[in-house]
């Protein structure tokens, strides 16, 4: 039952440097809210590229900041060469800033980095902190291998500005699955101020589109963003070129973060086997992995949760740098037996993929191995928002009788 909430907002922050992982996230979270509240109204921060690509439901929107782009080598720059980082990041710092004080929001929702890029929203964080926002940082189930997470947030004094700012912490997954701050000195505050949430459920829109997913059974092929998934493309094309055997129809999508150079050369070689079809984006990859007969992907966080939430036989190739978070994604759903994966050195030999490719349909789905997996975060988000905003609704109230 929907319930309302007059002039209610929410602001959330997704700094979008590589890959779509981070906006997607917040859209599912935003979608879900103002499903189930009417009078909600969310926006969006989004350094996204392609964050206009996407369709947004009735009360939520974004607001689009200059993009930055996260090279392989971990480090940053402008995605408009003739502007300097510096420039960019302080245009960035204060679009954000004016946004928060013009939209005036009831809670604000950091998605994964705690002061947002280079430290762009700590000084939002300050000015809403002193207008009583409530702020809430959201986390992916892992973050990244302790031992880095820990130097980069020591280097950043990244711990302690959580406990001076934040109100509230959502890890979006359930404490069995993994702790995202495992292996770090986290504070009894800091601790006190997590919520395991759960997986965020995903599902097919409403208003699905005729002739969408492609007519027969196929193995879709994913990189998410696609911004470093060319070799995993590259390693599936060689093992149908090598296996005459591999005969599943694969639906390969490339993603609109990969380099034109690579895109157009798996295009080429893709063209060439009758099996294969390649597009390069596609913005409504929930009914392409709910028609799928299994997945194949690097195990980004999202993908991830699609694959739980259609319950899909999937093969995860993890990437291994600059962060560790889907390798240890990936080690563990195997061990829980999720997933099957291999690792990328493995997935470069053309006969062992091939081998896991034309098994891959046969796989037992994720949910007879789950054990009570739990897909429960979009539900457990809502109820927390719900219980905040009618705290809001009945201060509001006490505020004007007491003034009447």
């Amino acid at each position: 039952m929907t319930r309302r909430f007059e002039d209610a907002r929410i602001l959330m922050y997704s700094h979008d440097t590589f890959g779509l992982g981070h906006l997607r996230r917040c859209r599912a979270i935003a979608h879900a809210l103002v499903e189930d509240y009417s009078g909600l109204q969310i926006l969006i921060i989004s350094g996204a590229t392609i964050a206009g690509a996407f369709d947004y439901r009735a009360r939520v929107d974004f607001v689009k900041i200059p993009s930055v782009i996260k090279l392989r080598n971990g480090e940053y720059t402008s995605l408009d060469r003739h502007i300097e980082l510096h420039e960019t990041l302080k245009m960035r710092q204060s679009i954000i800033r004016s946004t928060a004080e013009t939209f005036r929001p009831d809670i604000f929702v950091v998605d994964k980095e705690p002061m947002g890029l280079r430290g762009e929203v700590e000084d939002t964080l300050a000015y809403l902190k002193t207008h009583g926002t409530r702020l809430v940082l959201g986390l992916r189930e892992i973050m990244d291998a302790p031992h880095l997470l820990e130097e980069e947030w020591k280097r950043r004094d990244t711990m302690r500005k959580i406990e001076q700012f934040y109100d509230s912490i959502w890890v979006y997954g359930p404490p069995d699955f993994y702790d995202p701050l495992v292996g770090l000195d986290v504070p009894v505050a800091v601790r006190d101020r997590m919520n395991f949430v759960g997986f965020l459920q995903r599902s097919v829109p409403n208003d699905a589109l005729p002739g969408h997913k492609p007519e027969g059974d196929y193995i879709l092929v994913t990189t998410g963003g696609g911004g470093d998934g060319a070799d995993l493309i590259h390693d599936v094309i060689h093992a149908y070129q090598e296996d005459p055997e591999l005969t599943h129809n694969a639906l390969v999508v490339l993603g609109p973060y990969m380099p034109a150079k690579q895109r157009n050369k798996l295009i080429k070689k893709g063209s060439k086997i009758p099996f294969i079809k390649i597009i390069e984006f596609d913005n409504r990859m929930e009914e392409l992995i709910a028609g799928a007969r299994g997945v194949v992907s690097m195990g980004g966080y999202n993908t991830y949760c699609e694959i739980l939430s259609f319950d899909k036989p999937a093969l995860i190739v993890p990437r291994l740098q600059p962060r560790e978070e889907q390798l240890i994604r990936a080690q563990r759903a195997s061990a829980l037996g999720l997933v099957d994966m291999l690792l990328p050195q493995e997935a470069e030999e053309p006969l062992r993929l091939a081998a896991a490719l034309k098994a891959l349909p046969q796989r037992a789905p994720p949910s007879l191995r789950a054990n009570g997996l739990r897909l429960e975060g979009l539900v457990h988000i809502s109820e927390i928002v719900g219980e905040w905003l009618d705290h809001r609704s009945k201060e509001h109230l006490a505020v004007v009788k007491r003034s009447n």
